[in-house]
């Protein structure tokens, strides 16, 4: 796979008619919201209003990413997983009462906003009640087929059923060769309208001195994203490597401490991680799909280690594998010694897309219905 990155200039107007647009992601770690924020920047650089809507971590990082605008918080999945991979698809299972609950609770929240007038359109990021009739309503996803074992048939099919409530789906990849989501991002025959956007990336490229040879960076629920955090420091603890470990938890305050090689962070806006990834030999991380994408922009050598029982991430990794682009391996058989195995993949390249973002937002220009 080789993906190269271009900068596109193109002038633009500013709409005439601004419209109040919701932005939603899912809280299941952070990459839904951050790889919102490209899509978040453009509404605004044309003109438009936006509304963050979300809970837990992912809207705290979007309030503090864009403090001015106006948001408001969600009901709660409260997605966890188990202490055992094998047990997260029943752990799943157990929760879908919940999960449904939820998804009527939000259901609620829009159209007493969409009946009051608030809001002239939405973008749900895998928010499967964030939708209305009355005002255009987008999904994105990248994960058409969603994989769960022996029963991926069922869930996918669930799961497209959803997506076909809203007006388009649009899908963070490209359409054709080259594309980074594989069979989760691509069916044959869609039954719903599918737009392939290019890669979502809140990163860029800076040729920046290196600083540290290792940087980690962690999301994804608890317990799992604890037990890597300890995994990886008990690993990297006094060895002759200089590593930042970002915790991915958002809180009120930042906080960093110093242990003997490692510096830990409980986290980092775009332009602080953004810098320090610049900045680091190699990076360790989940093989969560907004995280491949980042790594694609920045050019950047990574070891992978998908989260235990999460077969999305599971097939990301073990496709970039067999790519020989990226390395991985189970979480429980991380070591410092498997990084040697770095020097012989090739690395996901930059990527090239010239899909001008503004032009997804024509669909928000029809007139809200009464």
């Amino acid at each position: 796979m080789f993906l190269v990155v271009k900068e596109f200039n193109y002038k633009f107007e500013r709409v005439k008619r601004p419209k109040r647009i919701l932005v939603a992601p899912l809280h299941w770690g952070l990459g839904h919201a951050t790889r919102c924020i490209p899509l978040i920047r453009e509404l605004m650089r044309i003109g438009h209003e936006v509304i963050l809507a979300s809970d837990g971590g992912a809207l705290n990082l979007l309030r503090k990413e864009f403090p001015d605008l106006t948001s408001i918080e969600l009901p709660s999945y409260n997605i966890e997983y188990s202490k055992k991979g094998s047990m997260f698809k029943l752990k799943l299972f157990m929760n879908l009462p919940h999960i449904r609950k939820t998804i009527g609770r939000e259901r609620k929240v829009i159209k007493k906003m969409v009946k009051e007038g608030r809001i002239d359109g939405i973008i749900s990021d895998n928010r499967l009640g964030v939708y209305s009739k009355k005002v255009p309503s987008v999904f994105i996803t990248h994960q058409l087929n969603v994989l769960s074992g022996n029963t991926s048939w069922l869930s996918s099919k669930a799961h497209q059923k959803v997506i076909r409530k809203f007006d388009e789906c649009w899908v963070p990849d490209i359409e054709g060769p080259g594309n980074l989501s594989g069979k989760l991002g691509h069916l044959k025959k869609p039954s719903f309208s599918v737009k392939y956007i290019g890669l979502l990336s809140r990163m860029k490229r800076k040729e920046l001195p290196v600083v540290y040879d290792i940087l980690c960076v962690l999301s994804g629920p608890e317990p799992q994203r604890s037990m890597l955090e300890d995994k990886l420091v008990g690993s990297l603890d006094g060895t002759d490597k200089k590593v930042m470990l970002v915790r991915g938890v958002v809180e009120e305050e930042f906080r960093s401490e110093t242990r003997n090689n490692i510096t830990i962070v409980n986290f980092l806006t775009s332009e602080g991680l953004e810098e320090v990834i610049n900045q680091s030999e190699l990076i360790i991380a989940r093989s969560g799909y907004t995280t491949i994408m980042d790594l694609a922009a920045l050019d950047k050598k990574a070891f992978l280690i998908p989260t235990p029982g999460q077969y999305e991430q599971e097939y990301l990794a073990e496709r970039l594998r067999l790519q020989r682009l990226v390395p991985s391996c189970k979480q429980d058989e991380f070591s410092i010694e498997k990084l040697a195995k770095v020097s012989d993949y090739k690395s996901l390249s930059r990527y090239e897309t010239n899909f001008k973002l503004h032009n997804l937002f024509h669909l928000f220009e029809r007139e809200r219905e009464l």
